[in-house]
């Protein structure tokens, strides 16, 4: 890719497969082996590509964007699911630079029409102070015309939210230079204060009645937004509740309707 010299940080090695378990496995397993910090894996196809939570992730060949980053971040543990938020907006305003509107679903999805379009997921390893590794995968779908029956109610593509064919290089430059742009910022700011506002602009659930899915849980609340750190506010009938971690179910979006 001719792009590499436009990028301070992220992408300037790329490692890429025609077929993969997963992207993250294999980004797992270069970043222990030393491979440098802003590394990228790209494959063509995933069989054992997967979400959060451990559930599946759809990754046919020849029409998606599969790729995993390799970070080493020189910040607390504590603060590496903010990066999950810092790619969220930089897949956003890749998808603004095609034309595509879309919202984030907090703290991981993207989607157009209601439905799913991008799906992103961050592990790290690490010891109570120190980082060895972040990965940051993220799948895109892009040209695909069709989805196996159990997804077409919850997934999408930018082809089928357009008519348009995609060129899935060009989009992997331009999340690059935004990602690279807004992850030198976080470095810098320690938090996510700088991406706060347009976060919450973009969320799709502001101001609305959410699910909130914890370990043991479920309860109802309105989501306000973000806070400079990345919880979701949640206003419920104990008050305004930080969510750190979980997932939110939203009315007309994935089904969800109840």
């Amino acid at each position: 890719m001719k792009f590499k010299e436009e990028l301070k940080d992220i992408g300037r090695n790329i490692y890429f497969y025609d077929s993969l378990g997963s992207t993250n496995d294999q980004a797992r397993i270069l970043a222990t082996e030393g491979a440098d910090h802003g590394s990228l894996v790209i494959t063509e196809t995933q069989n054992g590509g997967r979400g959060r939570r451990g559930r599946s992730f759809f990754s046919p060949e020849g029409v998606g964007i599969w790729m995993s980053m390799i970070l080493k971040p020189d910040i607390a543990p504590e603060k590496a699911s903010m990066l999950t938020l810092v790619a969220a907006v930089a897949v956003q305003e890749t998808m603004e630079d095609f034309g595509i509107s879309s919202g984030i679903k907090w703290p991981n999805d993207l989607v157009v029409d209601g439905k799913k379009i991008t799906g992103i997921l961050t592990e790290m390893s690490a010891e109570p102070d120190h980082i060895h590794h972040i990965i940051l995968g993220i799948g895109i779908n892009v040209n695909m015309t069709e989805f196996p029956e159990e997804l077409r109610e919850t997934a999408t593509s930018m082809t089928m939210a357009t008519g348009k064919t995609y060129s899935r290089s060009e989009i992997i430059r331009r999340f690059l230079l935004h990602f690279d742009v807004n992850y030198d910022i976080f470095i810098k700011t320690g938090d996510l204060s700088f991406i706060k506002e347009s976060y919450n602009e973009r969320l799709i659930h502001k101001d609305k009645e959410i699910r909130v899915h914890e370990i043991g849980r479920v309860w109802r609340g309105i989501s306000r937004g973000i806070t400079d750190t990345g919880e979701l506010i949640v206003t419920s009938e104990d008050g305004d509740i930080p969510v750190r971690s979980g997932e939110v179910s939203i009315r007309g979006v994935y089904g969800y309707m109840e």
